[in-house]
């Protein structure tokens, strides 16, 4: 995924057969810069394309009629698909943290983007779908109060039955950052050898 492609778009497929047929429609729709595609828990079937908005949106409108969920973002902001693929970064200890948590991998994306749009923070990591039973979710960092106002625009991005659970740390202890910085998943952090953190 490009920082310099404007536009993302993702369907949801529960029916791998369903995602894989789409996928191949889309692109032979519409001439977009990116495809990606691929399974994820709980056999789910994600296809997420980039590039100008013309594209993605008639790579969409071939396939979404099957979809279980979608998002398409015309403007994506360029930190989101970033924040996708690096993996885990967490609020240094004493900062505001946010998290938001959805139950699709369409829902955490929205969310994402219209936090980060809404209030001067940075997402430091969207997680999505595998490890996760197909949630999701977002972790904003900043200041209180724009942590605060990145997840109520979060929220009110997302369907209310979409939303998991919203929380805002105004300080997060700097233990609790250090664990989160080496990694998010608990099976990791515990295979790690005795007096690594």
């Amino acid at each position: 995924m490009s920082e310099r492609d404007p536009a993302i778009g993702l369907l949801e497929f529960a029916s791998i057969a369903a995602g894989i047929e789409a996928a191949d429609a889309m692109v032979k729709a519409a001439p977009v810069a990116g495809i990606y595609a691929g399974t994820v828990h709980p056999g789910k079937y994600l296809v997420m394309v980039s590039g100008d908005t013309a594209s993605v949106e008639v790579a969409l409108d071939r396939a979404r009629s099957d979809a279980d969920a979608e998002v398409f973002l015309p403007d994506v902001h360029s930190s989101i698909p970033d924040a996708m693929t690096r993996g885990q970064r967490a609020a240094p200890g004493g900062e505001s943290l946010g998290v938001c948590e959805t139950t699709t991998v369409a829902a955490v994306i929205s969310a994402a983007d219209a936090g980060v749009k809404a209030a001067h923070v940075e997402a430091s990591a969207v997680r999505i779908a595998d490890g996760l039973g197909g949630k999701g979710y977002v972790l904003f960092v900043g200041t209180l109060a724009d942590v605060e106002a990145a997840l109520e625009a979060a929220e009110a991005a997302v369907e209310p039955s979409h939303i998991v659970g919203v929380s805002l740390i105004p300080q997060l202890a700097a233990e609790v950052a250090q664990n989160m910085e080496s990694d998010l998943r608990f099976l990791k952090r515990i295979s790690r050898p005795s007096g690594k953190r």
